[in-house]
């Protein structure tokens, strides 16, 4: 079996180090690159991902010029072209460059630096996006950082623009939380929601996804008054909707479903509902159940899971997808699943217990019963 490689060790690594050192070099000659890189992959065999970012930053620091501004001068002058404007999605760029984010708010998050530091960070996230590093910004220099992002969500470059909308997400997955309320980071998005490119509506959906938690229903006025406005293709408005829903959705909200089409109130019978009632850890749990509607209807079928706790008592429920399909009139669909029961998962552990199962169709449980789970 081939060894895993961990990200970590994927994106920093002694090549990644050789790379930039040799950028910073080839413009500035004093720079001890062999030094840098020894030192940094030292640090980094006892370092995970993000801090392996820091300490990246923390030798640049110690390797270029004190000055900082005669410092960030060289890494910009360093950075390779910027990322290819004509492509539209997935153009992430090398995550090395991260580090020189972490340096700029290592070294010129202060009011004396500020305005080079975010032009800075603009030219910076051509490279590689700098939505971690801009929101130390944000909490510091509040007024002025909002401003340079409205500036940044009409920029020509569709990483500039992205910027605008991930920077300012309100649970940015690893990022710092940052100071501004959602609906004022939400002004930003009514000139993205129309953007021509998918790396940047994904990253709107993702943002509106993040204040569904909040306050769904400043999401759902905003998404149809944003799908009335007809600014965005209907496809594109559609991919949009869908996935900044997809929180709500899980958890049944119905205006939510209606926006998708889905209507709770359609006349749908659920039947034959045979589930296994004992499994054992990492066996499968078995069930299926047919479907009638008696009128043509959209539907979401998902499955919840209520796990037991070492103390045998319920958790919350687990919620799984399992099928989005327009139900015919007075067709029966059978749907069949087999759900493993791996005791050890990323995010949980399994315990034995009584457990139970919900299926919801369009938010709206229809069927449940208790399963037995247990040891061989």
């Amino acid at each position: 079996m081939a060894e895993k490689i961990l990200l970590k060790d994927l994106l920093f690594n002694k090549g990644k180090l050789a790379l930039i050192a040799g950028q910073i070099k080839a413009v500035y000659p004093d720079f001890a690159a062999q030094k840098f890189c020894a030192e940094v992959n030292l640090q980094f065999q006892k370092l995970e991902l993000k801090q392996r970012i820091v300490v990246i930053a923390i030798f640049l620091k110690k390797y270029l010029p004190a000055d900082y501004k005669i410092a960030l001068g060289i890494l910009l002058d360093s950075l390779p072209e910027p990322l290819d404007e004509n492509l539209s999605d997935d153009d992430f760029g090398d995550f090395i460059y991260a580090s020189y984010g972490e340096f700029i708010v290592q070294n010129g998050c202060d009011k004396e630096n500020l305005e080079i530091s975010l032009r800075a960070l603009k030219d910076l996230t051509k490279r590689f996006s700098v939505e971690y590093a801009i929101r130390d910004f944000l909490n510091n220099f509040s007024a002025r950082s909002l401003e340079f992002l409205h500036n940044c969500s009409v920029d020509k470059n569709y990483h500039v623009r992205r910027l605008a909308s991930e920077g300012t997400r309100p649970n940015l997955p690893w990022g710092k939380k940052i100071a501004i309320s959602y609906k004022t980071s939400a002004e930003i998005l009514e000139n993205l929601y129309f953007d021509s490119s998918r790396f940047v509506t994904r990253s709107v959906a993702n943002h509106l996804n993040d204040i569904a938690k909040i306050d769904p229903d400043f999401v759902l006025t905003t998404l149809k008054r944003w799908q009335k406005s007809k600014k965005q293709q209907q496809k594109e408005m559609d991919f949009i909707i869908k996935h900044a829903l997809r929180t709500l959705i899980k958890q049944g909200n119905k205006a939510a479903l209606e926006l998708l089409g889905f209507h709770h109130k359609a006349k749908i019978i659920l039947s034959d509902f045979a589930i296994s009632k004992k499994v054992a850890f990492n066996e499968n749990l078995e069930f299926s159940f047919a479907l009638q509607s008696l009128e043509n209807a959209n539907a979401v079928v998902d499955y919840v899971i209520y796990f037991c706790n070492e103390k045998n008592i319920l958790r919350a429920g687990k919620v799984f997808k399992l099928k989005n399909f327009t139900l015919e009139k007075d067709k029966i669909f059978v749907l069949n699943k087999k759900h493993k029961m791996l005791k050890q998962l990323t995010t949980r552990t399994l315990y034995e217990g009584e457990c139970k199962m919900e299926i919801k169709v369009s938010g709206e449980v229809l069927q449940s019963a208790n399963f037995l789970l247990m040891t061989d």
